[in-house]
């Protein structure tokens, strides 16, 4: 089953590299505004799952310089099972300006915050 899922990963990562989409055009003033509003996002997911795939291409979309963090390395599998409560990706982690965190899972309403909030 591993390998399967191995495979089926890498496939998945060549056509989004093959169909990458096209990035959303701004101005520079306000491209460096989005910029700095991603800056407290995070998003921790796994490089070949299918619903992280779906995130990134969105953000992509959006233009957004979302950091990812990878969920199988230490220091962040930790820090997503101990602060947003479950070893389950993708996970968005939202942090307002008070320094308040916000852990949002599921693919559809992470791409839902994101729409809305940056579009």
């Amino acid at each position: 089953m591993k390998v399967i899922r191995w495979v089926l990963g890498r496939i998945i990562l060549v056509i989004n590299a093959v169909f990458s989409p096209k990035g959303l055009q701004r101005d520079a003033d306000k491209q460096q505004e989005v910029d700095s509003q991603v800056e407290k996002l995070k998003l921790y997911q796994f490089e070949a799952c299918p619903f992280c795939v779906k995130v990134r291409r969105s953000a992509k979309r959006l233009n957004l310089p979302l950091e990812t963090r990878d969920a199988k390395v230490s220091p962040w599998e930790q820090e997503l099972i101990e602060q947003g409560g479950k070893r389950k990706v993708p996970c968005l982690r939202i942090e307002n300006d008070q320094g308040e965190v916000q852990w949002m899972y599921e693919s559809n309403d992470i791409i839902a915050y994101l729409e809305q909030r940056f579009a």
